[in-house]
């Protein structure tokens, strides 16, 4: 035994174990796991050469202490030592709750296996997708070549296709140049044809009408010179003159229609559009209304007074010269209607103005003027001055805010009250022949129409307005009409 021991002191195995111990901590963090794992494996190999000459020399040492030598110290030591797997102390739990942990430990290795070889499939899967990625991103990458090398020629091509379609744009604008220029060629020449259709109408009118004079007259000479025991007429008394219709009479009709026509497309047309145009003035709907009835009704009192002041003149001018089975009245009227454009229309614009400017039932923001609407204004005075030479001629109805209402002269406005019998205000007039009505005129009928009148009457403000002086030069040098211009180079 003593040998046994020597040798074990002098191999100072448990130096080398403290050494490796030592060693083993400082590599501990450094080396990987299977070299702390081998480490590990090495101390216990060791201890277990350690304790196997611990148990040759505690052998030998029980040996030789005889047959009963060291029985109590092997059974108080030794064998509860052996009995609790090499412990030094009891454990707390029991046998059962050891075997459970036992089986849990084993369990947990299972799946930690379990879950290591899912790891590994997954990775190799994973592998596998990471190869098969890239190679479609190698595919790509060749595609993308293959279509930037596609673009570059496009590039080309559309930069030579370019050049050719600015050519043929240059060319296409340089043809539709010369399109505009021949239909503005074509609309001149096609102007001057409807003038020269317009003018060959007029000439066949005053063939026609010259034809019946000179028919006419042949028949007086005709008569002159025969013998007639008659005693000869008088040329005021001559009843001839009842039997030639002057251009004016021929036609009446037909500009009755046309005119009847024209007052109509002033409502549906004219009349919207300067509504439109002061809507953005004047945000009231009724005082807009208001504002173009008014203007109507003054175009057909100034206008009716223009045709009275021009015929006159035409008659004064006339009848120096005049002869003819016609009377003087019809050569004037006739005159006037075949010279309609001597009509100083703008006169008459400028004194309708300068009476709604001082009409005290309409208003209008001051920094506008009712030159706004001149456009209807001018329209409405030449309809107007064109009916006075009607026979009879047309005229516009009465009408006051606050009248009965009368559905034969006006239909109701889309926001009347159709139930209430007077009416609030008059959007558009009537046009009588006589006392036959031509065209119905509209209003707008509201109960309580007498008091919201005389309301509106007793707060709206005088205008006083007047038309700026560079638009009143403007228009005063216009043509008009004086007696020196009324030659008979004008019959």
């Amino acid at each position: 035994m003593a040998d046994t021991l020597r040798r074990l002191t002098n191999t100072s195995s448990f130096s080398v174990l403290q050494d490796k111990l030592e060693s083993w901590h400082k590599d501990y963090h450094v080396i990987s796991c299977d070299q702390n794992l081998n480490r590990c494996c090495e101390l216990i190999e060791l201890t277990a050469k350690i304790q196997g000459q611990l148990f040759a020399i505690l052998n030998l040492t029980a040996a030789e202490g005889g047959h009963y030598a060291g029985v109590d110290t092997l059974k108080m030591r030794l064998l509860p030592w052996l009995g609790t797997c090499f412990s030094m102390a009891r454990p707390s739990v029991t046998e059962d709750t050891s075997l459970q942990l036992i089986q849990d430990s084993v369990e947990k290795d299972r799946r930690i296996r379990e879950l290591s070889a899912s790891h590994d499939s997954e990775v190799q899967k994973l592998d596998t997708q990471l190869c098969s990625t890239r190679l479609q991103l190698d595919h790509v990458r060749a595609e993308l070549v293959d279509a930037q090398k596609d673009l570059d020629d496009t590039k080309s091509k559309s930069a030579t296709t370019l050049l050719a379609t600015e050519d043929e744009i240059l060319q296409l604008k340089a043809d539709l140049r010369s399109a505009h220029e021949q239909v503005e060629i074509y609309k001149r020449k096609l102007d001057a044809l409807d003038d020269y259709e317009r003018q060959i109408r007029l000439l066949r009118d005053e063939v026609s009408y010259l034809s019946t004079d000179k028919a006419l007259l042949q028949e007086r000479l005709v008569r002159s010179r025969s013998p007639s025991p008659l005693p000869r007429l008088s040329r005021s008394s001559s009843p001839m003159r009842s039997e030639s219709p002057t251009r004016a009479q021929l036609t009446n009709s037909s500009r009755h229609a046309r005119l009847v026509s024209r007052f109509s497309d002033l409502y549906a047309v004219e009349r919207l559009e300067a509504q439109t145009l002061l809507r953005r003035y004047i945000a009231d709907l009724e005082m807009v209304q208001k504002i173009i009835f008014i203007a109507v009704v003054e175009s057909f009192k100034t206008a009716k007074l223009a045709y009275r002041q021009f015929k006159l003149r035409v008659r004064k001018t006339l009848s120096p010269s005049h002869f003819g089975p016609e009377s003087l009245e019809d050569a004037a009227v006739d005159y006037i209607v075949r010279n309609l454009d001597l009509y100083d229309v703008q006169t008459s614009v400028n004194d309708v103005i300068s009476a709604m400017n001082v009409n005290p039932r309409i208003s209008f923001p001051p920094e506008v003027d009712f030159v706004l609407i001149s456009a209807l204004i001018r329209d409405v005075c030449r309809v107007a001055f064109a009916m006075q030479t009607l026979a009879p001629p047309l005229d516009l109805a009465f009408a006051s805010d606050g009248e009965l209402y009368n559905d034969s002269k006006y239909r109701r406005s889309y926001d009347s009250e159709f139930t209430a019998p007077l009416v609030m205000h008059h959007v558009w007039p009537a046009l009588m022949d006589g006392d036959a009505v031509v065209v119905k005129g509209e209003a707008v009928t509201r109960r309580g129409a007498l008091w919201s009148r005389s309301r509106s009457r007793s707060v709206s403000p005088v205008r006083s307005r007047s038309l700026s002086p560079s638009r009143s030069l403007a228009f005063n040098s216009k043509r008009s009409l004086s007696p020196e211009r009324l030659t008979t180079s004008h019959l």
